[in-house]
């Protein structure tokens, strides 16, 4: 049964606080950035709070004192009504509109809101023309705030529709590009969105604008820390394994040095609905082109991935790179920083996230339409502790089984191997595929219940082969101080049969 009232899906910071809702408070962040500058950027992931922190900036801008009794800012700050521009772009209906005549709704909207007439053609001229008519009636400074700006480029990220995403980006820029001379009209301008577009393509003209992304100070403005999870679920966690929760939600990092955050939309999920643990965030949607990016580019290994801070914190949708989006949509997080190399190390969040995602890319690699990849994981498992070379050819076989005919690519190692390591990786089993060592480079180590798998994969040749390779170049050398127990499995796939065709087991003491 549910302990307080928890605002799943709700983003309206008044309907959260009129009505009794728990609410973790971010106003001192609010505070903070307010008492510095007045052009903001921030990216977070969907659904991790970006629409009520515009929620909330909306309601101190409108001087609705009273909805922040108890609060940090409720006494810090002078709750003066400013005029305001808000517009979030998911709720403009550009998909039926087109975005230029979504935005000019949306303009024309506002103005009539405020008893205003709109003279000019251009979207551009309208919203230059607002801003300077709502300064002039009020006689104060405007509030624009911007929520999920990147919305009509994200949508249309897949090749079929990669010419919308070109079209809706010009617009964007276009409509952006008033903002710097109306900068004497502003008080702020705040802009949200899940990723980072290059500074070229969007908002080129707009070059005052603040980056808090990746800022320390701001790691924690959107997710909920260790200590706000104590604090404002104290009753709900005395009756849940701590622990596993953070497991499951906790782990996300915008710099090296923060503090590790939960998911907001997962917690309260998890809370609603009594301890269940389940893929709360991840069912409310991934990108298709995201995981068929990551099987085209053969990227399934995603523990400790390395890039450089420039390319971590933007891209073009000319120059797609996967690691920077599955960054800033939430799949990968900030877990270290190489200050010499100046990368950063990026790594699934939590379990949430890693389970859910491994399992959807095993499913794309698969192919599978009614068959899940869960299916075969238990004959994995047991064949692993009970070191029983046919299930495990079984399970493996099981999985290939699956894979319709025009899936198939041109045989190589990869492909399987690809498959092998997603399906290892669902398990929970610590794999790292293709480990350098003095001699050579090993297809797979797997380190599992104190024991230490070298796989090495042959195709079309032997699993004999296989095993010999891996005792001539010595591939378990740097584990023999590491486990209790080393193994060595062989696999020869056979391309023609798109089967493994031949397993071998061998413990090395």
């Amino acid at each position: 049964m549910a302990v307080q009232k928890y605002p799943v899906g709700l983003q309206d910071f008044g309907e959260i606080r009129k009505n009794g809702y728990v609410y973790v408070d971010k106003t001192q962040h609010i505070f903070n950035l307010l008492s510095f500058a007045k052009y903001y950027f921030l990216s977070r992931p969907r659904r991790f709070g970006k629409s009520l922190l515009i929620s909330t900036l909306e309601c101190v801008f409108k001087g609705r004192k009273e909805l922040f009794e108890g609060l940090y800012i409720s006494d810090k700050w002078d709750f003066v009504e400013y005029p305001m521009i808000r517009i979030s772009f998911s709720e403009i209906g550009y998909r039926e509109l087109g975005l230029g005549e979504a935005i000019d709704r949306a303009l024309e909207s506002i103005a009539l809101k405020y008893g205003l007439t709109l003279t000019g053609n251009a979207i551009s001229q309208k919203f230059k023309e607002l801003i300077h008519s709502l300064h002039t009636k009020y006689n104060q400074q405007v509030v624009v705030l911007i929520d999920e700006y990147d919305k009509p480029i994200i949508d249309y990220l897949d090749k079929e529709n990669i010419h919308k995403a070109h079209v809706n980006r010009g617009v964007m820029k276009t409509f952006y590009s008033i903002l710097k001379d109306a900068d004497p009209y502003l008080k702020l301008v705040f802009i949200t969105g899940v990723s980072k577009f290059s500074q070229v393509s969007i908002f080129s003209d707009l070059n005052n604008l603040n980056d808090i992304t990746l800022d320390f100070d701001y790691n924690s403005i959107c997710g909920i820390t260790q200590h706000e999870l104590e604090t404002n679920f104290a009753q709900e966690i005395e009756i849940q394994d701590k622990q596993k929760i953070k497991e499951w939600y906790n782990g996300y990092r915008w710099h090296q040095k923060g503090e590790t955050l939960y998911n907001p939309f997962s917690l309260l999920n998890f809370f609603s609905k009594s301890g269940d643990y389940f893929n709360y965030w991840y069912t409310t949607g991934t990108p298709t082109f995201l995981i068929e990016k990551s099987k085209k580019e053969q990227f399934y290994e995603m523990d400790e991935v390395r890039i450089s801070s420039f390319k971590l914190q933007s891209f073009d949708i000319d120059e797609l790179d996967t690691i920077p989006i599955l960054f800033q949509t939430g799949y990968l997080t900030i877990v270290g920083k190489d200050d010499i190399l100046d990368d950063f190390i990026l790594s699934y969040p939590n379990k949430e996230v890693k389970q859910a995602y491994l399992e959807r890319l095993t499913d794309h690699y698969i192919g599978a339409i009614n068959y899940s990849s869960k299916t075969i994981l238990d004959h994995l498992l047991k064949a692993l502790r009970t070191k029983d070379e046919a299930k495990l050819a079984k399970a493996i076989n099981d999985a290939f089984a699956h894979i319709p005919y025009p899936l198939w690519q041109k045989e190589n190692e990869h492909f399987y191997h690809a498959i092998i390591h997603l399906l290892f990786s669902l398990l929970g089993v610590y794999i790292h595929s293709e480990v350098h060592t003095k001699d050579g480079r090993a297809d797979a180590i797997i380190l599992f219940e104190d024991q230490v798998y070298c796989l090495e994969f042959k195709l079309d040749q032997s699993a004999e082969a296989a095993i010999q390779q891996v005792k001539d170049k010595e591939y378990l050398a740097a584990y023999r101080n590491k486990a209790n127990q080393m193994h060595i499995i062989g696999i020869n796939f056979d391309s023609k049969n798109k089967k493994v065709d031949g397993l071998i087991w061998k413990d090395i003491k």
